[in-house]
């Protein structure tokens, strides 16, 4: 089902200033909020999911009387298909769905697919509200810009100098600098869970966070390395409050969305009205509002063609309408590759910009084309927002379901539209999955690379059979044990470890600031590139025993207390945390089916691995406070009190 299609020609135009323009997530391998999970039921669920002249005119989608032949026909044609069976293949989840295509100055292609709500019924229409999750944080780094050009902030000025009254208890904080907030660079643990997704508005999560912050310590030193942060950006909404005496969506709202005239963009500080946004899903029922507290990570509730503005003002040099938003510089370094000299990178598949996942997404790198990209989740929706700054293209792909994986289609539409402009000769071939010829390995070699593999989720275990082969599983927390990921790696002439039963997967071990690192690397769900992910850094012995205080928390299930009624990780099954030891791995404490954690005293256990990219993200610090003669746990914000 689809409404309000809008793919008209060029001869149709309107001023993009207009402020009744009419408005109008997947994933690709990219580090994002993006993925794909069945239902949480703890914490792992939750996280699992988040040129200088003026811009010319847009086009906003086909007037009265008749219709031109459409632009990008066969473009058109391919998306609408893809996102129809993307959207049939969830089963129903994915209820609504929409797409915004803008070349040069000219929105080409924009339509709704689905039902935006079903009480009562209404179907979805390019003028369709959705939450799209951390493209938000393009938002946050173009605001922090737009402040540089005024001279009230300085890319790499300590944090401290505009929120003196930031701490944590590692000495290091002081170090974080604006530019490490933008960029995932400044180990900060990860994401405040505390009240970020409810159903209702809950004030003051951004003040939260930092005060927390206080007392917990860095995961790794500001600077030295890249891990996926959303703490960061909550961050930056108290810096822009501090320097400008106006709340991060108030200035984000005069300083962007009212300039661009994005009508239809906002944050989600009260309810829209009924029908004006999609609803998501749990368990097939229909949801209420979606309110998300963190915005400047993954706030902005808004329209792929209100998106389209925004692409203009980029594509355009940071103008609009004569005016100028953002400086040429400072356009520039939003584009810009952020982490040249970092030591810890493992792969150069995640070149991010000043917001951006990636300046060089390696899905369109593989044609030659260079691309802006980031993605975001929310619980009950995901997104795709690409800007290619060359091709003079840009496009936002939305659905009303965490299932529901934009990214391949993103990239097939962006490639066929570059081909049906001339751009491209042909479409990218796929990769290969033909194995290369086998290569020796020693028994020392293999022996070194076995163990277990911690990371943010289920940690990753290898083994060997034979001393020439190695086998890999993965916890499950259902099970309480390890279950198969791949059988039969064998090392390849490439250096990559392939099994027979997977060949579009591999895997690779490298070491790094001596640490050893599991990687793989997966044919891209668009076919014709390879994807390189860090998975999990190998856990080495722990340096003793667990202490008595810890010992006896062992095997205890710990139930969240502290979330809203509102709360919709609540209504999705979340809540409830486990602690136990490995008999794998003695002498770490075991949290949450996920992450290993090391004494730092009888009331506190700190984090252990240093994993780049998303493996590493949202890690916790475990605090022990007593009320009541009862212990409670502490955790990422959320307040545990101990079952049984």
């Amino acid at each position: 089902m689809r409404t309000g299609v809008r793919h008209c020609g060029p001869q149709n135009k309107e001023l993009l200033n207009s402020p009744m323009l009419p408005q109008s997530r997947a994933r690709s391998r990219q580090p994002s909020q993006s993925d794909s999970h069945p239902l949480p039921t703890s914490r792992r669920g939750v996280l699992a999911l988040a040129g200088a002249a003026a811009v010319a005119p847009l086009l906003p989608g086909c007037g009265g009387g008749s219709s031109p032949e459409p632009y990008l026909p066969a473009t058109i044609a391919w998306g609408r298909n893809a996102i129809r069976e993307a959207t049939a293949a969830q089963g129903g989840k994915a209820r609504a769905a929409s797409v915004a295509l803008l070349h040069e100055d000219r929105l080409v292609w924009q339509e709704a697919f689905g039902i935006a709500g079903s009480v009562p019924h209404t179907l979805a229409t390019p003028e369709t509200r959705f939450n799209v999750g951390s493209v938000s944080k393009v938002l946050a780094a173009l605001a922090v810009m737009i402040l540089v050009d005024r001279r009230q902030l300085e890319l790499d000025a300590p944090v401290v100098g505009y929120l003196p009254q930031f701490k944590m208890l590692s000495p290091g904080y002081r170090d974080i600098t604006v530019r490490h907030l933008l960029t995932h660079a400044s180990g900060l643990p990860g994401t405040h869970l505390h009240h970020l997704f409810a159903f209702a508005p809950l004030p003051g999560y951004a003040a939260e966070l930092e005060a927390t912050l206080a007392d917990l310590h860095l995961k790794h030193a500001p600077g030295t390395m890249a891990v996926y942060c959303n703490d960061g950006f909550t961050l930056v909404e108290r810096i822009v409050a501090a320097v400008t005496g106006q709340a991060y969506p108030a200035f984000v709202q005069t300083a962007i969305f009212n300039p661009l005239g994005m009508a239809r963009s906002s944050y989600t500080l009260q309810p829209l009205p009924s029908g004006s946004f999609a609803r998501g899903a749990i368990g097939g029922v229909e949801q209420r509002q979606e309110f998300v507290m963190g915005h400047a990570t993954g706030g902005l509730c808004t329209t792929p063609g209100d998106m389209m503005k925004l692409a203009a003002l980029l594509l355009q040099g940071g103008e609009h309408g004569g005016q100028r938003i953002v400086s040429k510089a400072g356009l520039a370094e939003l584009g810009s590759m952020q982490h040249p000299g970092l030591r810890n990178v493992l792969t150069p598949d995640w070149q991010p910009g000043l917001g951006w996942d990636s300046v060089r997404h390696p899905g369109l790198e593989a044609a030659g084309v260079v691309a802006w990209q980031k993605s975001g989740s929310t619980m009950f929706y995901t997104s795709d927002f690409f800007v290619l700054p060359r091709a003079r293209l840009a496009l936002l792909l939305t659905g009303s379901a965490a299932e529901f994986m934009p990214g391949p289609i993103a990239e097939g539409i962006l490639l066929r539209a570059l081909h049906e402009m001339g751009t491209l000769r042909t479409l990218p071939p796929p990769v290969s999955t033909a194995a290369p010829a086998l290569a020796t390995t020693s028994a020392t070699a293999v022996q070194a690379v076995l163990g277990i593999y911690g990371r943010a989720t289920k940690p990753l275990k290898a083994l060997s059979p034979d001393n020439q082969r190695i086998d890999l599983r993965v916890w499950s927390a259902k099970a309480q044990g390890w279950e198969p990921l791949s059988e039969g790696l064998r090392l390849r002439s490439d250096g990559w470890w392939w099994s027979d039963a997977q060949p579009a997967i591999h895997y690779r071990w490298e070491q790094s600031e001596g640490r050893r690192y599991l990687l793989s690397r997966e044919r891209a769900a668009a076919g014709h590139y390879w994807s390189t992910t860090p998975l999990g850094q190998q856990m080495p012995p722990a340096p003793g025993p667990l202490p008595p205080a810890w010992t006896a928390r062992l095997a205890t299930t710990w139930q969240v207390a502290n979330e809203a009624p509102d709360s919709i990780p609540l209504a999705m099954g979340a809540g409830t945390a486990t602690l136990q030891e490995l008999p794998d791995l003695p002498g770490y404490l075991f949290w949450d089916d996920s992450q290993f954690l090391l004494p730092l005293a009888p009331d506190r256990a700190g984090m252990t691995v240093q994993v780049p990219q998303n493996a590493g993200r949202d890690l916790v610090e475990l605090v022990v406070t007593t009320r009541e003669q009862q212990e409670w746990m502490h955790a990422a914000g959320w307040a545990y009190r101990r079952l049984g």
